[in-house]
């Protein structure tokens, strides 16, 4: 037994090192896919309606979305008034000349704009995708400086209207405007939730405590069993709403974007079931299993989204208290398990 639980250490520490030795990838992909803001953008009409022009703010708010499926091309206008998209039947279009191509390939709209980009300059359209629909980050949706606004910092405890937004289009020689808002909203106390997900998590782990031997035991190790299931179904729904929340359509378009951008988070919750079931049927080694996958799941999918704690617009299609509930849920059901299986595994004979 002190050979499985020695071997358990090493696991969890696997993990978390996995964990750190990630944080750098996965803090460069949240800069232009944040994991919460306290700024809600919102689009509220395309003017004149077109049929077939739709738009849409995507990733809490980090990109917009527009999805053209008419007859005619519809341009975007660049920050000069000069083309910067294309979309239309057949396809996706850049222009090179256009400063916004370079601009907004970052939410921070901090790259480098080559010499050759000239607002003035004919178009030099450059084709970048097949589809009827393109994201990009617009400076005009967002608030990109360090402090918030005067009428913040003046109240932040209320919600405040930072501005009305348009970005132009042009479409058969006429003008169309994606017209929106841009509100800050108060962030929540991460302190109440951070004490909330803590108070949970040990009065799991105390269930680690009763015998293993014993009746109340086996009780417990069944009631860990199905609340890492729960964990791990919760983590599976999160990490679907984030693909969501940033634009993905059918069932085809959510498991690209898991497979290319959330393999862990989902992975881990899927191994969070696994092992919940596993414990549920009282099989051999279940509280290792519980210890492993309860880590796991706690790090890559609780604890890597807990900044949803901290912000009032969560990366995903729901309000921001479901957001955080949701993953207090899992870092309790996740970190609960791993305390409890550890303490089972130290006093099995």
């Amino acid at each position: 037994m002190r050979t499985l639980l020695a071997r358990a250490g090493l696991v969890l520490a696997g993990a978390l090192t996995a964990t750190l030795a990630l944080a750098a990838p996965a803090a460069a992909h949240g800069a232009d896919a944040p994991d919460g803001t306290d700024y809600r953008a919102a689009v509220t009409a395309v003017a004149p309606a077109r049929p077939g022009l739709s738009v849409r703010v995507v990733e809490a708010g980090a990109r917009l979305e527009l999805t053209n499926s008419g007859d005619q091309p519809v341009e975007v206008l660049g920050y000069s008034g000069e083309p910067y998209l294309r979309v239309g039947p057949d396809g996706v279009y850049e222009n090179r000349r256009s400063p916004a191509t370079y601009l907004n390939r970052t939410i921070a709209g901090d790259t480098r704009v080559p010499a050759e980009a000239d607002p003035a300059a004919a178009p030099d359209w450059r084709r970048v995708a097949d589809g009827p629909s393109v994201r990009w980050h617009d400076q005009r949706a967002l608030w990109r400086e360090a402090a918030p606004p005067p009428q913040v910092r003046a109240a932040p405890d209320r919600e405040h209207r930072v501005r009305d937004w348009v970005v132009p289009l042009r479409a058969d020689a006429g003008t169309v405007e994606i017209r929106g808002t841009l509100d800050w909203v108060p962030p929540p106390d991460a302190y109440t939730w951070w004490v909330v997900a803590t108070l949970g998590l040990l009065a799991v782990g105390a269930l680690g405590l009763l015998p293993p031997g014993s009746a109340p035991g086996a009780r417990a190790l069944a009631g860990l069993g199905a609340l890492l299931v729960v964990g791990g179904f919760t983590a599976v729904v999160f990490t679907v709403g984030r693909e969501l929340d940033a634009g993905a359509q059918g069932v085809g378009g959510v498991l690209a974007g898991l497979l290319g951008g959330q393999v862990w988070a989902l992975l881990t919750g899927l191994g969070a079931i696994v092992a919940g079931g596993y414990a549920l049927a009282r099989r051999p080694a279940a509280d290792f299993a519980l210890a492993l996958a309860g880590a796991c799941v706690a790090l890559f999918a609780g604890v890597a989204n807990a900044a949803v704690f901290a912000r009032a617009v969560a990366p995903v299609p729901w309000s921001g208290t479901t957001a955080r509930t949701l993953v207090a849920v899992i870092i309790i059901a996740g970190a609960g398990a791993t305390a409890a299986g550890a303490l089972r595994l130290h006093t099995s004979p």
